[in-house]
C-alpha cells in the first residue's frame, strides 16, 4: 500500500486517514470500524499522531525567527546574526545636591557608588543609585553639584578566570540588569591592587588583538553573559585574572515619575574618611524618566534581521530605521524615507522621524547628538536629517444596533464598546509610524463586544491639526497622505472656527471641487439664518488624490480650539487609513461618537422590517467641524482688500480717492485696494474728513510657512 502524505493536523482528518488505511487491508474488510473496541484503538492512534504532529510543527516553528514564540529561542536566533536585545532600562533623573556643615578642612567629597537616595512614586518607594563615584569640590564646609541617578540597586559580581575549564562562562547572576550601567574592571590576580577598565562594544570593527573590550549576549531567564577577546579580536584573559562586574538591577518603567528624593548615600573626603556631620538638600532638575522594560519578543523579531541587513552601515532608509533604536533606546517608533520619494525629489537625502517614549518630539539637542552618532554609519553622499512627526488622527461615527431583549443597560453596553475600542487604540497596530487603521477589525470588535449587538454602521474620518502662528502671516500645509473622498461639489472638508485679521467674526474653511483630483479652498462665515457668507473663494488649494491642503498666506488672530489649534477633518477614500512617512497614526476614541439604536427586527417589534430605517452609510451635509459660531455683523459688504486680505470694516476716503481703514484717519490706518493684487503702498494723500495733510505708508508683513501636526 502506498503511503499517504499527511499535511493536516486536524484530529478528525487523522482518524479518517487511519480508517481508510485499515480498510485497504483485506483482513479488516468486514470489520465494523465504528465498533467500540476498534474505535477506541483508532482514537488512541489518532490522538498520538495528532500530538506528535503538533509538537513537531511547533518545534519546527521555533527554529525560524519570524515564527518562533519563546523568548529564549528568539534571542538565540537573533544571537546567530549578532543582535543583542535591548536590556531593561533604569529610569534616570538629574538632581542638585548641596552639602552644608562639612569639616572646614575638607577639600572635596566623593559620593560612593551604590544607593544614593530614595524616591516615592504613588506611595511606593524606589531606590536610586549611581554606578560610579562622583566627586565635588568643597569650600568653607560646603560642596554642591549635580549628578545623574539611576533607579535600581547597585550590585557587583566577581569571577576568577580559569582557562582550564572549557565550559567556563561569565553570566551576570541577576536579571533586570541595565546593561548601559555595566562597568568591568580586570585585575591580574586577587592580590593585585590595580585594575584595567574594559569597554563594551557591539561589533568588532576597529578591534585589535590588544583591545580591552567585552561583548554581551542575552542568555536564559533574561540574564546577560559577558564575552572577552581571543587575542585576535580583543585581548584574551589569562588564568588567575579577576573580573569585577558592577551594574544596576532596575525595575524598568516602574521607576518613571519620581521627583522627590531623600539622600541616603555614602560620602567620603579626600582622606577616604566618612563624612557624616552635614546637612544635605536635594532638588530635582527633572522627574525620573526613560525607564523601560526589556525589549519584547516582537521588537527583537522585527529589528534583528534589519540590523543584520544593515551590517553596521546606513545606506538605505531601512538601515536608518534599524540602527537608530540601537543608538537611542528611548525611541518608541521610527520612520525613515528617501528624498527620492518626495515631489519634487531630493536625491541623496534621508529623512527620519522619531517619537520618543516620553513625549512627542525629539529635542534639538537630541537630534544633533543622533546625527553625530549616525556619521559613524552613514556613507558619503547620503545626508540624513530629522523631521518632526505629524499626528494623523482617525475618528469614527458608529451607529450600533442591539437587541433590547438581551440588554439590561444600554449605557453599560455603550461603555463596553468604548472600552474595547480604547484597548485596540492603545495596541501595537496603531500609535506608530506605518500604522494602519483596519476598518474590518473595528467592525468586528464592535459586533463582538456582546451577543446583543446585531450590527453596526461605522463611518471613518481623518483629522490633522493646524498649529496656527497667531498674529503673523504664514502659509499652512496639511498633508494626510491618504486619498480624500470628494463626493460633493463642495464642503468635503470641515474645520473648526478661527479669526483672521481685517475680518469681523468667526471663519471656517472648506473646499470647492474643480475636478476629481483637485479643488480650491474658500473662507466663509455662518450667518444668523444659517446661510453662508463667502469671504474669499481663493484661500488655498486641495489635492484630493495626494491628500494635501495648502492655505495661502493668512494672518490668523485666534482659534476656537485652545493653544492655537485648528482641526481639519476629511473623509478618506479608503476606510483603511495608513500613516506614511512622518505621519504618526492615532485612533481618537474620545473624539469619536457612538449612537445606540434598537434593532426592532431582532426584537420582534417589526419582523417585516416595514418600519425599519437603517442609518445611511454616508456622511451628511454639515459645513463645519465642532461648534457653529454665527457672525452677526452687519458689515457684510466687501469694501476691498488690505494687504491682500478681504476687508469689510469701516473706512474713510482720502482727497486723492484712496480708501483707508477706520472711520477717521490715524497713524494705524491702512490702504484699501480694489483687488488683492493692488498696490499696498500709499503716497501722501489728504483725507476728506480732515483739513490736515497726513502721510501714511503701509507696513510690509513677512510670510512664513507652517505645517499641521
Amino acid at each position: 500500500m502506498a503511503l499517504q502524505q499527511f499535511t493536516n493536523l486536524n484530529f478528525e482528518d487523522i482518524k479518517t486517514s487511519i480508517k481508510n488505511y485499515i480498510k485497504q487491508n483485506s483482513n479488516f474488510s468486514d470489520m465494523d470500524f465504528e465498533g467500540s473496541n476498534l474505535s477506541t484503538l483508532i482514537n488512541i492512534l489518532a490522538y498520538n499522531s495528532y500530538s506528535t504532529a503538533y509538537n513537531t510543527n511547533m518545534a519546527i516553528n521555533e527554529t525560524f525567527i519570524d515564527s518562533a514564540t519563546l523568548r529564549e529561542n528568539v534571542v538565540s536566533l537573533a544571537r546567530n546574526i549578532g543582535y543583542v536585545p535591548r536590556s531593561r532600562r533604569a529610569a534616570r533623573a538629574t538632581i542638585n545636591l548641596s552639602f552644608v556643615g562639612l569639616t572646614s578642612t575638607t577639600e572635596q567629597v566623593t559620593i560612593q557608588p551604590g544607593i544614593v537616595c530614595n524616591g516615592a512614586i504613588s506611595n511606593v518607594n524606589y531606590i536610586f543609585s549611581i554606578p560610579e563615584s562622583v566627586t565635588m569640590l568643597a569650600e568653607d564646609g560646603t560642596a554642591s553639584g549635580s549628578i545623574e541617578i539611576f533607579q535600581g540597586q547597585y550590585l557587583t559580581s566577581r569571577f576568577v578566570v580559569n582557562n582550564n575549564n572549557p565550559s567556563e562562562r561569565y553570566v551576570i547572576p541577576n536579571n533586570g540588569v541595565d546593561t548601559s550601567t555595566i562597568n568591568i574592571k580586570v585585575k591580574n590576580s586577587l592580590s593585585d591592587n590595580t585594575s584595567v577598565d574594559y569597554k563594551l562594544v557591539d561589533n568588532i570593527i576597529g578591534v585589535t588583538s590588544t583591545s580591552n573590550i567585552f561583548l554581551l549576549q542575552e542568555t536564559t531567564d533574561e540574564k546577560y553573559e559577558v564575552l572577552f577577546g581571543d587575542n585576535i579580536f580583543g585581548k584574551k584573559l589569562e588564568s588567575g585574572n579577576v573580573i569585577d562586574i558592577s551594574y544596576i538591577k532596575t525595575n524598568g518603567k516602574e521607576g518613571n515619575g519620581a521627583s522627590k528624593f531623600n539622600f541616603v548615600g555614602n560620602v567620603i573626603n579626600e582622606n577616604n574618611a566618612s563624612e557624616t556631620d552635614f546637612i544635605v538638600s536635594i532638588s530635582a532638575q527633572n522627574k525620573a524618566e526613560n525607564g523601560d522594560d526589556i525589549e519584547p519578543v516582537e521588537s527583537v523579531k522585527y529589528y534583528a534581521p534589519r540590523l543584520y541587513a544593515a551590517q553596521h552601515r546606513a545606506v538605505t532608509a531601512n538601515d536608518y530605521e534599524a540602527l537608530l533604536p540601537s543608538i537611542y533606546p528611548n525611541i518608541e517608533s521610527v520612520s525613515s524615507y528617501g528624498g527620492e520619494e518626495l515631489n519634487p525629489p531630493q536625491f541623496g537625502r534621508v529623512f527620519i522621524a522619531a517619537k520618543p517614549k516620553n513625549g512627542s518630539f525629539l529635542s534639538e539637542l537630541t537630534k544633533k547628538n543622533l546625527l553625530n552618532s549616525l556619521k559613524n554609519y552613514s556613507i558619503a553622499g547620503i545626508v540624513p536629517s530629522f523631521v518632526d512627526l505629524k499626528f494623523l488622527y482617525v475618528e469614527i461615527d458608529s451607529y450600533i444596533y442591539y437587541n433590547s431583549n438581551f440588554v439590561g443597560d444600554v449605557d453599560n453596553l455603550k461603555s463596553n464598546v468604548i472600552k474595547s475600542l480604547t484597548t485596540f487604540a492603545t495596541g501595537t497596530e496603531l500609535n506608530k509610524f506605518g500604522g494602519r487603521f483596519k476598518y474590518s477589525k473595528i467592525l468586528s470588535l464592535i459586533d463582538g463586544v456582546d451577543a446583543s449587538v446585531t450590527s453596526n454602521i461605522t463611518l471613518v474620518r481623518m483629522r490633522r491639526n493646524i498649529n496656527a502662528k497667531l498674529n503673523q502671516f504664514a502659509q499652512y500645509e496639511v498633508c494626510y497622505l491618504n486619498q480624500i473622498y470628494a463626493a460633493n461639489s463642495q464642503y468635503n472638508i470641515h474645520s473648526t472656527g478661527f479669526t483672521v485679521s481685517n475680518v469681523v467674526g468667526t471663519c471656517y474653511i472648506s473646499d470647492i471641487k474643480i475636478d476629481d483630483d483637485s479643488g480650491s479652498i474658500f473662507l466663509f462665515q455662518i450667518l444668523n439664518d444659517d446661510s453662508v457668507k463667502v469671504i474669499t473663494n481663493n484661500f488655498g488649494r486641495i489635492d484630493y488624490k495626494k491628500g494635501e491642503i495648502v492655505l495661502d498666506a493668512v494672518n490668523i488672530t485666534g482659534t476656537l480650539e485652545p493653544d492655537g489649534i485648528i482641526e481639519v477633518e476629511v473623509i478618506p477614500q479608503s476606510n483603511d487609513v495608513l500613516a506614511k512617512n512622518e505621519l504618526y497614526l492615532q485612533f481618537e476614541v474620545n473624539k469619536s461618537t457612538f449612537f445606540m439604536r434598537e434593532d426592532s427586527i431582532s426584537t420582534g417589534a417589526d419582523t417585516s422590517g416595514s418600519r425599519y430605517l437603517p442609518q445611511s452609510s454616508y456622511f451628511g451635509t454639515k459645513k463645519v467641524r465642532g461648534a457653529v459660531i454665527t457672525s452677526t455683523t452687519t458689515e457684510t459688504t466687501l469694501v476691498g482688500y488690505v494687504n491682500g486680505q478681504p476687508y469689510y470694516g469701516e473706512f474713510h476716503t482720502m482727497i486723492g480717492g484712496n480708501k483707508m481703514t477706520g472711520a477717521t484717519h490715524s497713524v494705524n490706518s491702512k490702504q484699501i485696494t480694489d483687488t488683492p493684487e493692488g498696490n499696498v503702498s500709499v503716497s501722501a494723500q489728504t483725507s476728506t474728513t480732515s483739513t490736515t495733510s497726513t502721510t501714511t505708508s503701509s507696513s510690509s508683513s513677512s510670510s512664513s510657512s507652517s505645517s499641521g501636526y
